[in-house]
């Protein structure tokens, strides 16, 4: 029975671990406790098992372990990036972006619901969480859907798959962690996923217009008295196309012999920039060459654009890391709150405290999972998970599915962060040697936490919304009407279209793996070229070619330093190959310490010999 229990004491730990997380303990502390509890338990069975290899002194590693967390560059843009979410929808951008979006979708059969995909995209581009989208838009795009007579549940399914997208859209969380845990580049992860991110929000607007085709009464049109905005596209798309021209002419002419990257930056911000002071000269001196609704459209959602452009559109072009673009917006978060004069001490402290908050329990689950993973590494636990999951039938596809659904199941109970934390790791070494892209590994993963989140019944997009929709009947303070409460079931049945596009997503990526892996295409080279004249003269070809230290007289003195590309030392001055140094190669060619210089074998002429040293010459060799 002992033998058995070590033998199998892997699977032992990460079944009672995940059930004990299962239960309801702190994530933090139960990875922790399994940890040491399994290190006290390995220690002793070690006796018994080779195959456990634990050992009291291995517990001080713990110290320089843990203190490994606090110094990972990649994960401090989480703050940053949580702050910047959190400074922007605490200054009630949400609310500005959901009035302007849906007053321009207005006019068309399922217009609000188009608004609330469209807004959860920016949202989840600017705020990253989850959390702070859908409580947003479930406060205040819920009751206008209610009032104009949308559909409970398509309206509360739109509300909760838009929110999620938050997971999947950079800079999100989840792309963060991933990257981290995988050991790749954030900026590639964030490259990767923006086709599927794309792709997920066209789809969800397919549906939208789907509905308003099949069944129109569930997406009415808002009135005309409700569109408060006017009309007045005409203008929009005129502004629209001045500043694409603008773009244009100053990309192949101010700014034509800058760069790839700092044109295109610099094109688009004049382009930006132009249209934003247009409008508001038009607003401000009531010049009336706009029409309202253009002129509220562009200076709504320029400044988020503009900040997106700042935090994703630097990583991408290569110009700042991700903890870089996330420090840059956070500042651009606080000062688009201060000019709109919605920053004050009170919405700075709340923002900090839940930053904080955020932060110290993503690093205490990083701590708990490190120390779990010391255990579990050292009882072979990662040989037992890569032996079961080698094993699969279907190789890399089967391993591809069986983890989809493993981590789906898994992300209906616990947070994103456990699963990276807890699950990634082991079976991140398992798709590397089936050949899998970890990237596009990374991806799956992240649109298969984004479904978890909408599934019933412990979707945690479910139950953020379930938080502010009213349950009873209340009365709607514009129209002056009560109205009934939304039911959980209702919610429940408007996010499972949404899980069957997610589900499709996941197929579809898995089958196209070319729709992430397009981040490896090489970027714009640029065409500046440097070329070096030979230092010293001492080398035939062209570039920095320095004459070897204490060559012979045909060398010219020069610096006396060797050029780069070292031969093992003391291989003859003549060894054929590129390591030949006596001729101006590419090699050191020192001859063995001791020995005179070894004259160049099938060359044309003997080198001369070396003369002979003078008193603290030190350009020749020692002799001892």
């Amino acid at each position: 029975m002992i033998d058995f229990v070590a033998h199998n004491l892997a699977p032992i730990m990460f079944v009672t671990v995940m059930a004990m997380l299962l239960i309801g303990y702190p994530v933090a502390f139960t990875l922790a406790a399994g940890g040491l509890i399994f290190f006290v338990i390995g220690v002793e069975f070690s006796h018994i098992s080779s195959e456990i290899r634990l050992f009291w002194p291995l517990l001080q590693s713990h110290p320089e372990r843990i203190y490994g967390i606090m110094y990972n560059d990649t994960l401090l843009a989480i703050p940053f990036f949580t702050f910047m979410g959190l400074i922007l929808e605490r200054s009630r951008m949400a609310e500005d972006l959901l009035d302007t979006i849906g007053q321009l979708f207005g006019p068309i059969r399922g217009g609000l619901a188009f608004a609330v995909v469209l807004v959860g995209a920016l949202l989840a581009a600017t705020t990253g969480v989850v959390a702070a989208s859908v409580i947003a838009m479930g406060l205040i795009s819920l009751p206008i859907m209610m009032r104009y007579g949308y559909n409970r549940s398509v309206a509360t399914g739109t509300i909760a798959a838009s929110g999620t997208l938050a997971q999947i859209v950079p800079p999100s969380l989840v792309l963060i962690v991933m990257a981290d845990q995988l050991g790749r580049s954030v900026g590639d992860m964030y490259v990767g996923a923006l086709v599927p991110a794309l792709i997920i929000i066209g789809i969800y607007c397919m549906y939208i217009l789907a509905v308003s085709l099949l069944k129109p009464e569930w997406v009415p049109a808002l009135p005309v008295e409700a569109r408060t905005l006017g009309s007045g596209v005409t203008s929009l798309v005129v502004v629209l196309a001045a500043a694409a021209a603008i773009y244009w002419l100053t990309y192949h002419t101010v700014f034509a012999e800058m760069r790839y990257e700092i044109r295109l930056v610099w094109a688009a911000t004049v382009a930006t920039l132009a249209a934003y002071l247009f409008s508001l000269a038009n607003r401000y001196f009531r010049l009336g060459i706009m029409s309202r609704l253009a002129e509220q459209v562009i200076i709504v959602l320029i400044p988020p654009l503009a900040l997106i452009f700042l935090v994703l559109g630097t990583i991408f072009l290569g110009i700042a890391t991700p903890t870089e673009g996330g420090a840059m917006g956070a500042t651009g978060a606080l000062i688009l709150a201060l000019v709109k004069g919605r920053l004050n001490m009170t919405v700075l402290k709340q923002a900090l405290d839940s930053t904080t908050k955020l932060s110290a329990f993503v690093m205490f689950i990083l701590i708990g999972a490190r120390v779990f993973g010391l255990t579990f590494y050292g009882i072979n636990g990662n040989i037992w998970i890569e032996e079961l999951m080698l094993s699969l039938p279907g190789g890399e596809t089967g391993f591809l599915i069986v983890v989809t659904i493993v981590i789906f199941i898994l992300g209906c109970f616990l947070d994103f962060f456990e699963i990276a934390f807890i699950a990634v790791p082991l079976l991140a070494p398992v798709a590397e040697k089936l050949g899998i892209d970890l990237i596009w590994f990374g991806i799956i993963l992240g649109i298969n936490l984004q479904t978890s989140f909408l599934t019933p019944p412990f979707g945690f997009s479910l139950f953020y919304l379930r938080s502010v929709a009213p349950m009873r009947e209340w009365k709607d303070t514009v129209s002056g009407r009560m109205m009934p409460g939304i039911r959980t079931i209702e919610i429940y049945k408007g996010a499972l279209p949404f899980i069957i596009i997610q589900f499709l997503m996941i197929l579809l990526v898995i089958a196209f793996p070319g729709l992430v892996t397009h981040y490896k295409s090489a970027p714009p080279q640029s065409d500046i070229q440097i070329q070096l004249p030979p230092l010293g003269g001492g080398g035939a070809g062209g570039g920095m070619s320095l004459p070897p230290l204490g060559g012979g007289a045909d060398n010219g003195g020069g610096l006396g330093l060797p050029p780069l590309g070292l031969p093992p030392i003391g291989a003859p001055a003549g060894s054929s190959g590129p390591a030949s140094g006596t001729q101006g190669g590419n090699g050191l060619g020192l001859p063995p310490l001791g020995l005179p210089p070894a004259q160049t074998q099938g060359a044309s002429q003997p080198a001369p010999a070396a003369p002979a040293p003078a008193q603290n010459d030190l350009s020749q060799p020692p002799k001892f």
